[in-house]
């Protein structure tokens, strides 16, 4: 088995069960996705994308982590392309390192980084009242966490290319 390189965390505002996300997943990144619990070492494909989802609550109950995704492609992007598959919206984290601020990802694919509310949970972090990231609101106006970003304030981007780092 490879040794993953990365590990991918989103969540969606739906209960979304294991097999549809890996489905879902599979037809997004065009490579093979195993649940984590059918994870046989001796027998996952060379590019196999290993996925674990369950539940928690809040507005996105679907939490997400994919170990060992294709480098080379952004995670945001294959988030935003998950959101359209899917037709729910996804919440990534961003830049920032600051754990109430991510990208939201719309259902028609778009991004735009996003405020929300976060409570820890027994099942794990509970995301809930998300809002844009806009400088008609004084607190991203004034934080330079938000200004620095690459996702400034009111920074939408369209269904990024999947290879967009």
């Amino acid at each position: 088995m490879k040794t993953p390189a990365a590990i991918w965390t989103w969540s969606v505002d739906a209960r979304i069960y294991p097999a549809r996300l890996c489905a879902a997943l599979e037809a997004v990144l065009v490579r093979p996705v195993v649940p984590l619990g059918a994870a046989d070492p001796a027998r996952l494909p060379a590019d196999a994308v290993i996925c674990d989802v369950w539940h928690t609550s809040g507005d996105f109950p679907t939490i997400v982590e994919c170990y060992g995704p294709p480098a080379g492609v952004a995670e945001a992007a294959v988030v935003a392309a998950l959101a359209r598959y899917l037709g729910r919206r996804c919440l990534v984290a961003d830049d920032t390192l600051n754990p109430g601020r991510h990208l939201l990802a719309m259902p028609d694919g778009t991004l735009r980084p996003t405020h929300v509310d976060i409570a820890d949970t027994d099942d794990g972090a509970a995301h809930s009242n998300a809002r844009p990231c806009t400088i008609a609101t004084q607190r991203c106006r004034d934080s330079d966490e938000c200004r620095q970003s690459r996702w400034e304030p009111d920074h939408v981007v369209a269904a990024p290319d999947l290879t967009a780092a």
